[in-house]
């Protein structure tokens, strides 16, 4: 009879490559528990705390602090170690007064330190939205929803929100305090493929014709003017003339 369900466990030797660990030191890895990221796309809890930030020796020590409710991810306390964050999450640690948000690099996925007032906000793009019986719910990229409730789900002419649309949004209250759109001319960040990390000014998007919009290329000019091609599924928005967010802070790998 064939296996059903996950495998719960991971080896080191194919965790996602921007994954700071030995990959010959154990057999074994943290595999984050399924949810807000794919494997490719995150990093387990445990993994930031004891090879990343150094405030735990071990797992267990890792498990400790978490079970305390030291460790907030977006604005709510996590006490399960095998947690994955990903792109644009919000690690905060007050007792410590330390701040991190997970951004792309070179290397994949770093946190990079931000103020306290920075990790109140959080930016969330618009995957997908689907109507339902008493409104209209929006996908967002960190796998979680919004349910908006409007008057008519026929013609929900309250929701202006498109698919790559960017909304700031503060958390634990998850109130949307701005909008922005994805278009020529706004700041983005390259988030896949081999300009990962790039940013600057969106000059160009194709005008897609008899393929998925997600497909569509778009080029980036960075401040010097030099010019990366990649794809709309890359591109996330961070700013008109100014970002939403810090973007030049260290980051730690």
């Amino acid at each position: 009879m064939g296996k059903k369900g996950k495998t719960a466990r991971l080896k080191r030797k194919p965790a996602p490559a921007f994954w700071p660990i030995h990959r010959k030191e154990l057999p074994w890895v943290a595999k984050p528990s399924s949810g807000s990221h794919s494997l490719a796309k995150c990093l387990p809890l445990t993994l930031v705390l004891r090879d990343i930030l150094n405030v735990a020796q071990t797992r267990k020590e890792g498990q400790f602090i978490l079970a305390q409710g030291k460790v907030l991810v977006d604005g709510k306390i996590v006490k399960k170690d095998d947690t994955p964050v990903g792109l644009m999450d919000v690690i905060s640690m007050p007792d410590s007064d330390k701040y991190y948000r997970i951004m792309p690099s070179h290397k994949g996925l770093v946190l990079a330190p931000i103020s306290k007032d920075q990790s109140k906000t959080k930016l969330v793009r618009v995957e997908n939205k689907s109507t339902v019986h008493n409104g209209v719910q929006i996908a967002l990229h960190d796998g979680t929803n919004m349910l908006i409730k409007v008057a008519d789900p026929k013609h929900p002419v309250e929701v202006t929100y498109e698919t790559f649309d960017i909304l700031k949004v503060t958390y634990p209250e998850k109130e949307v305090v701005q909008t922005l759109k994805t278009k020529e001319g706004n700041l983005a960040i390259i988030t896949g493929g081999k300009n990962i990390g790039k940013q600057g000014k969106i000059v160009e998007i194709e005008k897609t014709v008899a393929k998925k919009r997600r497909q569509a290329l778009v080029v980036v000019e960075d401040s010097e003017g030099k010019r990366y091609q990649t794809i709309l599924e890359f591109i996330f928005s961070i700013g008109e003339t100014e970002p939403f967010i810090t973007t030049e802070a260290p980051a730690l790998v």
